[in-house]
């Protein structure tokens, strides 16, 4: 049975390659100063961390769906979380709040209408919505965060497509130290379990942190140390199986004592280069109990 939360086995997922995002090194000279990424991932090196990545993927016997690569598409297509969210009834295409992946949500679809998927609704101009401003907690209740890349006309006609039944929880995300910088709602929290969440608390609002206790979620805390380096942003591939980040000794010793499976990749081409953590690289389609 298909369930909606950002925990639980995952049957099915969407990700584009290294080959299919970042395609060549003239694109990557192009690119990546003006998406601010911090500096110019290296081709080869991205190629052999995204190959190891995969592989993490396949041993869970994840079906794995390449979205191809396309020349209306940049270099943050290789996020494919952002550009489409899951719903019930089906796809919910995004209009992404970075004008430069406005097209992400229509070309990754085409490869999956051809896999079956449908779609439930689209996100219009003037709203705005990036999948990874949304978090699934179970199938009636969800977060949405509010910030640089969503906007309130977005979060209302999210709220219209998904309907009564779910409970949408709006975060007020912190403002980023740049316009184009990213700071998505699973910068700050990443669900592990139907009860456990890795959280950085210093930018989650308390009104979120009550609601979520109130759901019975309990917290694992990323250090300041840490969070910048991507300690918050780890992909529960089933409940407290994690893949994330090398060189994060002290969120590794909490999932550790919380009974967490923890495996790493290194990720400095594909990851920190560009502020894109495990969860961002992948778009998990289906997730069973």
């Amino acid at each position: 049975m298909n369930v909606l939360d950002e925990y639980s086995q995952i049957k099915e997922v969407a990700i584009r390659s290294p080959l299919s995002s970042f395609i060549n090194n003239d694109k990557l000279l192009k690119e990546w100063s003006v998406l601010r990424f911090h500096s110019k991932p290296d081709l080869k090196q991205a190629i052999v961390e995204y190959q190891y990545f995969r592989g993490l993927l396949e041993d869970d016997g994840i079906t794995l769906i390449d979205l191809p690569s396309s020349n209306q598409l940049t270099i943050d297509s290789i996020y494919t979380r952002d550009s489409i969210l899951i719903s019930k009834r089906g796809l919910i295409l995004c209009n992404m709040g970075r004008s430069s992946r406005t097209p992400e949500a229509i070309e990754n679809f085409k490869t999956l209408k051809s896999k079956k998927y449908e779609i439930a609704g689209k996100i219009t101009a003037p709203g705005t919505l990036e999948g990874g401003d949304f978090i699934w907690i179970d199938d009636n209740h969800a977060a949405i965060g509010l910030g640089p890349r969503t906007n309130i006309d977005g979060i209302r006609q999210l709220k219209e497509i998904l309907g009564p039944t779910v409970d949408l929880h709006v975060v007020q995300l912190p403002d980023p130290n740049h316009p184009d910088d990213v700071l998505h709602l699973m910068s700050i929290i990443s669900p592990l379990d139907k009860d456990l969440a890795l959280i950085y608390k210093p930018f989650m609002p308390e009104s979120f942190t009550k609601w979520l206790n109130g759901l019975g979620i309990k917290f694992i805390e990323v250090s300041e140390a840490e969070y910048p380096l991507m300690g918050c942003n780890v992909l529960a591939t089933s409940p407290r199986s994690i893949i994330m980040l090398e060189g994060l000794t002290g969120v590794q010793s909490e999932l550790k004592k919380s009974g967490c499976k923890i495996r790493t990749y290194k990720g400095i081409e594909i990851s920190r280069k560009g502020e894109g953590g495990p969860t961002c690289l992948t778009r998990p389609l289906k997730r069973i109990k």
